[in-house]
């Protein structure tokens, strides 16, 4: 298991393919809404998979809002879950926001990852909201100095 740092367009590729797989075709988030601006390597935010076995199976990003980094696009394909994937992408996500001089996290995560995130250290910040037709949470980590 490892993170790596998208910087080629073939690997942005593979994290839209997991993207596409996860969200659009199991979770039925409209393509259209999946996608956006920041979709790109111009710097706005920082892409990476993760994989498993020399598979990529796992993506997400990071960008920077306010004070915080947010972290976006956290997913890994079905067969892979359960395997401690997840922690190794938000570590390798709160990694580059630290970098980036972030000193907070934030994330709209599913309702059903609530439990996964508190583990991670996060805390539930908002009341149940709607997004893509799914139940989310804003959460929110304070990083600590390194």
């Amino acid at each position: 298991m490892k993170a790596k740092r998208i910087t080629i367009e073939e690997d942005l590729n593979k994290a839209f393919h997991i993207r596409k797989a996860v969200f659009v075709e199991e979770q039925g988030v409209p393509l259209e809404d999946e996608f956006d601006e920041l979709d790109n390597l111009n710097g706005q935010c920082e892409h990476i998979l993760v994989y498993y076995e020399e598979k990529p199976v796992g993506t997400g990003r990071v960008r920077w809002v306010d004070e915080f980094g947010k972290l976006e696009r956290i997913c890994i394909l079905d067969t892979y879950r359960k395997l401690g994937l997840g922690k190794v992408i938000i570590t390798a996500l709160e990694e580059i926001a630290q970098e980036r001089g972030a000193k907070k996290v934030k994330l709209h995560g599913q309702t059903q990852a609530e439990g996964f995130y508190k583990k991670l250290g996060y805390q539930t910040s908002s009341s149940v909201f709607i997004e893509d037709g799914i139940p989310h949470y804003l959460m929110t980590k304070e990083l600590l100095s390194r």
